[in-house]
């Protein structure tokens, strides 16, 4: 780019000093020095031409300019350069400071548009990570659903055989399990029960069956003893497949798990060792080992 000018001055310059040489050609000639002769001067004055005569209103005839206004005009044109020679510099610092100002400014656009870039980059690699988590989460939603649709179908099948199998728990186990198996649903097929509180449910009732069949525990129950009558014994579970029972006054007997409940037999030939068993798992003894029959289904 070139800074803009109101005039050459290449041009400008050679028009002024011509101007400047036809005024100082127009002033009048230097007087002759005081030592030239009267003889020397009267031939210039004799070949001096004679002055014109008067035209017929008496003035003279019209000729160049006066001598003063040529220096005038000289210097007007001078004035005048100068100040194109002062605007054309202040234009070309003015011009210098916009070029300098709009190329930090391309710049500066430059590097925004940079970082911009670079922060689009950045947003495609991570949209291509995201799309691959997406593609992932998708893969493992379907799998999930398909899990979930398995167990749907299972569900019904495990709280009908934790029904059966509730059966057989000694009474001590069922009253644990009695809340988890009064919610689980009657109609497996028209329930409002959700999935993850129906498994909660079958979870917890084998959960605390597996317990109860890995201890020994005794409990204070009432059992009706040979001669019809009731009365307060002390049972002895082992496990979930076994247990034995002591009353006060000597009476003993085995109690084993069947299709309809637990089935009691008197044995009175066990009370003893039934009766020790009992004061070990009460600390009243020291522990030892304690034979009882066992009857292996």
């Amino acid at each position: 780019m070139n800074p803009p000018r109101s005039f050459s001055a290449g041009l400008l310059r050679p028009a002024i000093l011509a101007v400047i040489g036809l005024g100082l050609c127009a002033q009048p000639a230097t007087p002759a020095l005081a030592d030239e002769s009267p003889a020397q001067a009267a031939p210039a004055q004799a070949t001096a031409p004679a002055p014109q005569a008067a035209g017929p209103a008496g003035g003279t005839q019209e000729g160049a300019a006066p001598a003063g206004e040529a220096p005038e005009s000289a210097r007007s044109v001078l004035a005048k350069w100068m100040e194109t020679e002062r605007i054309i510099a202040q234009e070309r610092d003015a011009w210098q400071h916009s070029r300098d100002m709009l190329k930090a400014r391309i710049d500066l656009v430059n590097g925004e548009i940079q970082a911009q870039q670079e922060k689009m980059t950045q947003l495609k690699t991570t949209g291509a990570d995201l799309g691959g988590k997406r593609a992932a989460l998708a893969a493992d939603d379907q799998t999930a659903r398909g899990a979930l649709d398995t167990l749907s179908e299972s569900i019904g099948s495990l709280e009908e055989a934790v029904r059966g199998l509730s059966v057989r728990f000694p009474e001590p186990l069922l009253a644990r399990v009695r809340p988890l198996l009064d919610r689980m649903p009657a109609d497996p097929a028209h329930t409002k029960v959700s999935l993850a509180e129906r498994f909660q449910n079958v979870v917890g009732i084998l959960n605390e069956a597996n317990k109860f069949d890995n201890d020994i525990s005794m409990n204070a129950e009432i059992r009706t003893l040979a001669n019809g009558t009731p009365s307060e014994v002390r049972v002895v579970y082992v496990g979930l497949g076994q247990a034995y029972f002591v009353s006060a006054n000597g009476e003993a007997g085995i109690g084993r798990p069947g299709p309809d409940g637990w089935r009691w037999e008197v044995d009175r030939s066990i009370a003893p060792a039934v009766a020790q068993v009992v004061e070990i798992l009460q600390a009243k003894s020291k522990p030892r080992l304690v034979p009882l029959p066992v009857d292996i289904r």
